[in-house]
């Protein structure tokens, strides 16, 4: 970001700053002398040059990205001050090395406002709009960030090819057509989970992937259908996902113990926290680990710097430059509701972040907009399907998961019941001798308001 320097000389034109959009393009912003002008007056100068409705200063935010640090910055923010301070942030926020720490610099970047419902995005009717938060959910889907199942990931990258090459026309939209196109379609496939986990999925070949996307696209709707109608619809199937909209943060959670090698040690996550609550993300092998909506968990943050004040982005300056360091790795702990061989009890989950400061910050904020209210009464559900059909001998039988269903077993929770006053803690069950045949956990919910309390 440029602009950084001390004021101006008389009659030089003012230094400008380049806002990325989410689609790689640049908008270039006049910036005033330090300490620059606030993150809400740039955004109004966006929404002018860009001719945006007035709808899109709750829909979009400015943001401070950087391979190491991504800060959603207030109205109040000033960015050319923030990017002088961004070592600060990063010695904090960040696990990166002295030398990343110098050669990092963040961008100004035109996001999707965290805190921007997802029932008010599908009343947006303005194109220019739709299509930026449509291209940055794409963006998040290609690159991984959002884990998507394969069917999915073709009805997503359908409506992806219908706006970029129109309607399907058969004969002229071929595989063969599709086949370069698939790195800018369709997102990454989710992990095999290794080798264990190839061998579990022995069988005959899946087809190939340009065919269900061809399949896919002669679904999508005909020449009759705007652009504006497209966007909406690709970003109503996005809304399934727990993890849209959110803010991502760099973690890791501990291994459980056991298994074939006998390895520990840590697994690096991804923690997307939204209004509606917290995901744990396996960014390898692209799936969920844990999803909770807030009235599901209580969390507390330990070993932060400065946790009775205000996060470093809360008041500019006054404590990024606290003196002292955190006893030992910032720590996120989440605690839910389980059960233990039928019995139910309360689990901790421990996530270690550079960022936990700023997931616990954003997790009470989210819940003080009514992210931990009682969802709104709906129609009742439907009637539980019939059990399927034995499959007929010789047949594959399906074993792949849905990537957005928590994979509890593959946690490694603190159990414990409250017997009395005193808490016992459960003891973890034995693993048995099969690799293949390891019990996962089951999730029950806590009733609705309960936990909501920091600490």
């Amino acid at each position: 970001m440029e602009g950084e320097g001390a004021s101006a000389p008389p009659g030089a034109a003012a230094p400008a700053a380049l806002a990325f959009l989410p689609d790689g393009s640049g908008v270039p912003l006049a910036l005033e002398p330090p300490p620059g002008p606030t993150a809400g007056e740039l955004l109004r100068r966006l929404q002018g040059a860009l001719r945006l409705p007035p709808i899109a200063a709750e829909a979009l935010a400015l943001w401070l990205a950087s391979p190491l640090l991504e800060v959603q910055l207030k109205p109040r923010h000033r960015p050319l001050r923030l990017v002088r301070q961004w070592p600060e942030l990063l010695l904090r926020f960040s696990l990166g090395s002295h030398a990343d720490i110098a050669q990092d610099e963040p961008c100004l970047q035109l996001r999707r406002n965290v805190f921007f419902p997802k029932s008010k995005e599908l009343e947006l009717e303005e194109e220019e709009l739709l299509r930026l938060l449509y291209e940055e959910a794409r963006g998040n889907l290609l690159g991984g960030r959002y884990p998507v199942d394969p069917p999915d990931g073709e009805e997503l990258g359908a409506l992806a090819c219908r706006l970029r090459l129109g309607p399907f026309q058969p004969g002229r939209h071929t595989p063969h057509s599709l086949r370069p196109l698939l790195g800018e379609l369709l997102p990454p496939p989710p992990g095999r989970g290794g080798l264990w986990g190839a061998l579990r999925r022995r069988g005959p070949r899946p087809p190939p992937p340009e065919e269900g996307l061809l399949r896919a696209f002669a679904r999508t709707p005909g020449p009759q259908a705007p652009p504006a109608a497209l966007y909406r619809a690709f970003l109503r199937r996005c809304h399934s996902l727990p993890y849209y909209g959110c803010a991502f943060f760099p973690g890791a959670i501990d291994r459980p113990p056991g298994g074939l090698l006998g390895r520990g040690g840590l697994r690096p996550v991804s923690v997307a926290v939204g209004l509606e609550g917290v995901t744990i993300i396996d960014p390898r092998e692209k799936h969920v680990l844990l999803t909770l909506t807030f009235p599901e968990l209580c969390w507390e943050l330990v070993g932060a710097v400065g946790q009775e004040g205000d996060s470093a982005m809360g008041q500019e300056g006054d404590a990024v430059g606290q003196e002292g360091d955190a006893v030992g790795p910032p720590q996120l702990w989440l605690e839910f509701d389980g059960d233990h061989e039928g019995a139910p009890v309360n689990r901790l989950l421990r996530v270690f972040s550079p960022q936990a400061e700023l997931m616990s910050a954003l997790i009470e904020c989210c819940i003080e907009l009514g992210g931990a209210g009682p969802p709104a009464p709906g129609p009742p559900p439907p009637p539980p399907p019939a059990p399927p059909e034995t499959p007929p001998r010789g047949a594959p039988l399906r074993r792949q998961e849905s990537v957005t269903r928590p994979r509890l077993q593959r946690l490694a929770t603190i159990d414990y019941v409250q017997e009395g006053q005193e808490l016992r803690r459960v003891k973890p069950p034995r693993r048995s001798g099969s690799f293949f045949g390891r019990g996962g956990g089951s999730y029950s919910p806590v009733s609705g308001g309960a936990g909501l309390e920091q600490g």
